[in-house]
């Protein structure tokens, strides 16, 4: 399957990115350590957000393909740049589901989160840390 992204330079180091199927846009902006204005979402901050997003998406997909309910999940990463060569060093999340969740559903939900295609997709010098937490 392919999906095509267009995107359009818009000036001051930023860019337009729109999801073809859908119509949806999103900007990116430079952020302030590297000359830009830090006005939005940097590459590099969509590409570690995307590892958290994407694992809860896996794990919200075998939610309700098991009946489980994890409404009320949230989550936190952090980006953390490293400086030669610039590029993402660590990408520490925390996943914070229902306390109410079973054991066997917790184990479940955590293997889901563990086979994001993103996580798999990235280089494996990036440190990725993920911590569940159940409240």
């Amino acid at each position: 399957m392919s999906v095509k992204i267009n995107g359009t330079y818009l000036g001051n180091k930023s860019i337009e990115l729109v999801h073809e199927p859908s119509g949806a846009a999103i900007r990116t902006a430079a952020p302030v350590d590297n000359n830009g204005d830090g006005s939005s979402f940097s590459p590099t901050d969509l590409a570690a957000s995307s590892v958290a997003a994407c694992m809860v998406t896996i794990m919200a997909i075998v939610a309700d393909r098991d009946g489980i309910d994890m409404s009320g999940t949230t989550f936190v990463i952090e980006k953390i740049m490293n400086a030669e060569p610039r590029r993402i060093g660590k990408i520490p999340v925390t996943i914070r589901l229902p306390g109410r969740l079973t054991e066997k559903e917790r184990r479940k939900l955590e293997g889901a989160a563990h086979a994001c295609p993103v996580h798999r997709s990235l280089h494996p010098d990036i440190d990725i840390t993920v911590e569940f937490v159940y409240a």
